[in-house]
Order: C-alpha cells, then structure tokens, then sequence
C-alpha cells in the first residue's frame, strides 16, 4: 500500500531519520522528520496555477506544537490548540528566513508550508527538526526550490562547541545559535550569547555550517528516490526584452535623480511618481503587465543604488560604507513612567518604556517540555505611522513578535539575576519612525531605559544592522542600513553586544550564501559601529540609576525559617489574605522562604515586613514588646503581642498595689507595652505591665 522511502544518519551522537510515502500522501511533499524520539511530520503544498494580480511570491510557514506530543492536554475551556504561541511564531519564521530566498524568481504560486510536532522527547528541540523536514520536504515536492538547506543549533558549553546539545544541557551554554544554509555558504544566523567575541561567534556559525553538511546530503539521497517531476515554471514572455528596454529608457535618468535625495518620505514620494508615470505610458488601458512592469522598475531601482555604492561608495543618504547616522539619545522624556528612553538614529526612531512589577506579575509560559515563569518581558510595536502609512491596528504581526524576540536575546545575557533585582520588568519599545534597523534602536533604547529604570543592567548594550552589496567577484559591507538598502540589499545582519562582546546576532541572506571572510568583515566593522553607538549612548546616561523612581513599587526581599511559611500563609491563605488587604501590599513567598513585600509606597511595605515578622518571631523571656488589649477578664487581660500570639497578664501585673477589676487600668483595644514573665511547656505566654523606666 506504502511506498515508503526512508533514510538514517547518525548526527552529532544521534539518530536522525527522514520518512516518506507513508503519511500525508497527497500533499506535494511530505516528510516525517525525526532526531532522538522528537519527530515532526513537515508537509508542502503549492499552488497549481498562480494569481494573476498577485505581484510577488505568496509563502507561507506554519511551525505547530500539538500538546499530545508530549503527552499533555492543553489549558482552556475548549482544550485544543488555539492561536499560535510566541515560541510558534518565532520558529515559523525561522524556517521561512532561509527557504524564501530559494525559490526561483519567476514562480509566483502560493505555497504553504506546515510543520506539526507530534512527538516530543522533551531532550531534542523540535525547530531544527522541523527546518531540516521542510528542506525535505521542499526538494521531493517539484517546486522550484534551489535547495536542499540544512540547520543545527550550537551550544558553548565549558568553552566547547556541542552540536545539537539536548533541552537540559542548553541550561549551562554560553551560546544558543542556530544557522541555516546550502552546501555552499550560510543563509540564516540566529543566536544569543553571553558577550561572546567575533572571533567565538564566526567559530560557532563555521561550526555548525559544516555539521549540517551530511544533513545536506542525506536529503539529496532521499530526493534521488523519491523526487517529483519539477512543475513548470511561467514561460519567459517574447517581448520581455523590449518592454525592459521602454522601463530602462523612461525611468533610469528619473530614478537617478530622485535617489540623490536623501529625504526618505521626499525620495519615495518622487519614486512613486515615476512609477506612476511609466505604468500609465506602457499600460494605456490593459493593466495586466503592470505587476511586471513594476518588477523591471524595481531592478531599475536596484541597479542604481547598487552600482553607486560598488563603484562609488557611496550611499543613498551620502554616507560611506561604514559612517553610522546621527544619533540623539535622551532619557526620562515622561515623568510618571518608572523609566523611558528616547533614541533616535537618522530617520529611525525608537520610545522605550520599563514598568516595573511584582513577582506576582511574572509570565506563566506554558511550553512542550516544560512550564516555567518569565520575569522579563520585551514587547515591540511597529505603529503604521512610523513608515507614513495608513494601516491595520491592533494585531501584533510576526515581524513585530520576532523583532521583540530579537531585542529580548540581545538585552537577556545581561540582566541581573535572582536577588540582584526583585521585580518583574517588561520593556516596552513603540517605533515611532522607521528607516532601517528599528530591532537594533529597540536594543539601544531598551539599554537606556532598564539604566533610567535604576535596574542593575551590568553593561549597556547596543545594537547595529549591516548589509551587503555583492556582484560578482565585488562586493561592499555597510553599516547602519537603511530600509531601501535592506530592500535592495543581499543581506541583513544584526549584531548587538556590549563593549565587550556580543550578545546576539541575527542573519539573513537574500543570495544563495555568504562566505567566511565576508562574515568575518562584517562582524568587524560591526564591531566599530557597536562601540561608536555605545560612545553616543553614554553621553544621555552612563550607569544605572541608585534606586527606582518614586512611582516605581518598593519592594522588600527577606528570608524566613522554612517551617514557619505555613504560619504566614494560614489556612486557605487566610493571614497572607489579611495581611495584603491591611497593609495595601502585594505579598510573595517561594517555597524556601524568600519573602518579597511589594507597595506603593515605603511605610505600606515597612508595616507588611514588621507584621510578618512579627508572626515568625517567638517571644523571649525578659523581653518587652507592643502590644495590644484584646480581651478583658476577671482575672486580667489578653494581650495580643506577635501576630497571633496572645498572652495574660494577671491582674496583679496590671500595675502597683491593688486593682479591684482589670477595667480600671485597661480595656480592650489599648495599646500596651508587656513585659514576658513566663512561657510553659504548653506554650501559654505570662506577662506583665510592671515594667520600670529604662527597662528593656
């Protein structure tokens, strides 16, 4: 019934195995891809005919976790999967950041890609699983796909690369990196590092660009078996020449023109018009070439930045190759926020805001292989009017989830841990101009606004995007790209770091790959610009600030005897209940007593950790305490001294000589200073109020 092809490799310790034929037979390509006992069932389907309005090339990836794959039920009423999670975004685009640029220019047809877990081991990471099956899948499907691609994921850990290292081993590496590429050069880079130098993080991509090679060849051997017949591409039309002719000969000289103008609204609105005005004269009446036509205007458009910046070096803006834009950096623009940071590099712009918060505010992320709790957040927003658009609101798109992502890496290495910084923090980056590189202003605010925050950041960080311009045997590397040259660019390629050493980087390839050595010149002259920045950083706000502003919640860590956390929670948390409503605090206990009181405002946090305090402690003998009356008796009163605790005081201890009825010196509600006289074996507390001056 099955015609199934199958083939296994033993890969970095383990066993990876591509299926085929089996499952998912009509799809045009489908591939069960396995590492360990995490398996990924990867499924390609294209379009038959392509939209004849649609004037670029429809993918779409899909990375899905079904929570059976590791044994589990998903939360919420209905208990099935829903909208995608924040670690599904991030791994779609993933395997779209370096399968896109593979696809032949002229194929147009709408293509999905799926990637479903549906076994999960909770040791091998599922996105590389899921990279290489859609490679696979991609090469037996008869797309015009120029792959086979390949990706693994590298770990430093004790100063040694591992390959694929598992779940738990990631937990000590210095270095998360994953790199996707061909045979023949690198495609995609993304990592996080903890301030790792240029030369360790191009070891590390060199590394794993090589181990992914018998991954390459594994799925050349699968394609040979078992490979549709490629579909045919459009037919090159006949007058295609001559049309690129009238587009070169009524635009080029216009175009020139108008990218000498370094305003980017002004350089885009005297685009337009050209564009406008070759499409009206080669269209007339029939629209059907204007996709086309648009095409062979935008190679217009690419061949004249290009062409300046290889034989001249110089750039759109008038910059040379390695100059950074102006940058104005400013801090605490808004009075009431807990930290805020203004920056501004050319026409990219970034406002970042810090809020600070409780533990109570932590992020419960409920993964595959684990549940646990996130205490920083970083969240960007690309508002349409950043770019002078009219657009949808509201909807945080996949460009949005990634960038933040991307920021968060590049800030996370360096955020203080455990009891260095007892808040929750979430960073908020609005973009509110946008030419280039708005991921990296988002990295060098965020920096500015966690220092402004008064929270212990051990160094600042910064952030540069670069490009490439290649030709041939010529090529030229530019630092601090603007969006027309990552538009008409070959490469993006994002470095964040510290003074030090690097934190993040992200790549992606628009070619068929890079080099070693272009890599090497990049990080170089990435290097010049990150430190540059941080020069200019440094001139708005150079350390963290002493302590958080007044409207920042005031938070208390201290710790307590084990046994004694039982006592300040009570039953059913009735205490710990009380004790946030009397005191207007926020009240956090972990299971080895670390007890954090949160307020908004230091005397309501002072009276919380006294009253807790007051519960755990045990009263000594000989020692005085305040104390409160809270009931009267014939035979004295009781009085309420530590939390809970109560003691007598006898009527006799009430004060000198003789007393009648315990009214006539106390009644209940007075506050009273006791003296303790006593504790029996059953724990019942003897007090006094006879308590001479300068007693203690």
């Amino acid at each position: 019934m099955f015609e199934v092809v199958k083939k296994e490799i033993k890969w970095g310790g383990k066993t990876l195995t591509l299926e085929t034929g089996r499952i998912a037979r009509q799809a045009d390509g489908a591939v069960l891809a396995t590492l360990g006992e995490t398996s990924v069932l990867c499924t390609v389907v294209g379009a038959k005919e392509a939209d004849p309005d649609v004037d670029f090339f429809p993918l779409s990836v899909h990375y899905m976790e079904k929570n059976y794959a590791a044994g589990k039920i998903p939360g919420g009423f209905f208990k099935r999967e829903g909208r995608p999670s924040e670690h599904e975004t991030l791994v779609s685009r993933l395997i779209d950041r370096p399968i896109r640029p593979l696809f032949h220019s002229s194929y147009k047809s709408e293509t999905q890609v799926l990637c479903n877990v549906v076994s999960h081991d909770l040791e091998n990471s599922s996105d590389i699983v899921s990279l290489i099956g859609a490679s696979a899948a991609l090469t037996i499907s008869g797309l015009p796909f120029l792959g086979p691609i390949a990706g693994a994921r590298v770990a430093s850990i004790n100063k040694k690369l591992v390959l694929n290292p598992t779940i738990e081993e990631m937990k000590e590496s210095d270095l998360d990196l994953i790199v996707a590429g061909t045979d023949t050069g690198v495609l995609m880079v993304e990592s996080e590092a903890n301030e790792l130098t240029e030369d360790k993080m191009l070891e590390a991509v060199m590394f794993g660009h090589k181990q992914s090679k018998p991954v390459i060849d594994m799925i050349v051997d699968l394609a040979e078996e078992c490979a549709k017949e490629p579909v045919e591409l459009p037919p090159e039309q006949d007058d295609l020449k001559n049309l690129e002719k009238e587009v070169n000969s009524l635009s080029t000289k216009d175009l020139q023109t108008a990218y000498k103008e370094k305003d980017k609204k002004a350089r885009h609105d005297k685009i337009d018009k050209i564009k406008k005005q070759v499409v009206e004269k080669l269209t007339k009446d029939d629209d059907a070439q204007t996709p086309l036509i648009n095409d062979l205007i935008k190679k217009v458009e690419k061949d004249i930045v290009r062409n300046q910046i290889l034989t001249k070096g110089q750039r759109i803006d008038g910059r040379d190759t390695s100059s950074i834009r102006p940058i104005q950096c400013d801090v605490g623009i808004f009075p009431r926020v807990h930290g805020s940071a203004l920056f501004t590099r050319g026409e990219t712009q970034a406002v970042v805001v810090t809020t600070l918060g409780t533990g109570q505010d932590e992020q419960i992320i409920d993964g595959l292989a684990e549940e646990y709790r996130e205490n920083f957040m970083l969240h960007y927003n690309f508002p349409p009017y950043s770019v002078g658009e009219v657009g949808r609101v509201g909807f945080t798109g996949r460009r949005e989830v990634g960038h933040g992502k991307l920021a968060w890496r590049s800030i996370h290495p360096l955020m203080p841990k455990g009891d260095e910084c007892p808040y929750t923090i979430r960073v908020v980056s609005e973009i509110t101009e946008s030419n280039g590189s708005s991921s990296m202003a988002t990295v060098c605010g965020t920096s500015m606004s966690l220092m402004d925050a008064g929270v212990p950041l051990k160094k600042p960080v910064a952030g540069i995007a670069m490009g490439l311009i290649k030709e041939e045997k010529k090529h030229a590397i530019l630092s601090d790209i603007l969006g027309d040259e990552d538009h008409l660019g070959d490469m993006d390629f994002k470095v964040a770091g510290t003074q030090d050493g690097i934190t993040a980087l992200q790549m992606d390839i628009k070619i068929t790959g890079i080099t070693e050595e272009i890599m090497k010149e990049s990080l170089a002259q990435a290097k010049e610009g990150r430190i540059h920045i941080l020069g200019e950083m440094s001139k708005a706000i150079k350390e963290c600030r002493a302590k958080v502003r007044d409207y920042a919640p005031k938070i208390e860590t201290f710790e307590v005897p084990k046994d004694k956390i039982r006592e300040i929670i009570g039953t059913g948390g009735k205490v710990i209940r009380e004790l946030c409503e009397t005191t207007n605090t926020k009240i956090d206990i972990d299971e080895e007593g670390i007890v954090k009181c949160a307020g908004t405002d230091s005397k309501s946090v002072d009276q919380a950790v006294k009253m807790i305090k007051d519960i755990i402690e045990d009263p000594e003998v000989g020692k005085i305490y305040d104390g409160k009356v809270v009931k009267c008796v014939e035979f004295g009163a009781f009085v309420n001294l530590l939390g809970k605790k109560d003691g007598l005081v006898h009527i006799s201890e009430l004060t000198d000589g003789h007393v009648k009825q315990t009214t006539d010196v106390v009644n209940e509600g007075d506050a009273v200073k006791v003296k303790v006289l006593d504790i029996d074996r059953s724990g019942k507390i003897k007090l006094t109020m006879k308590i001479k001056d300068g007693e203690t």
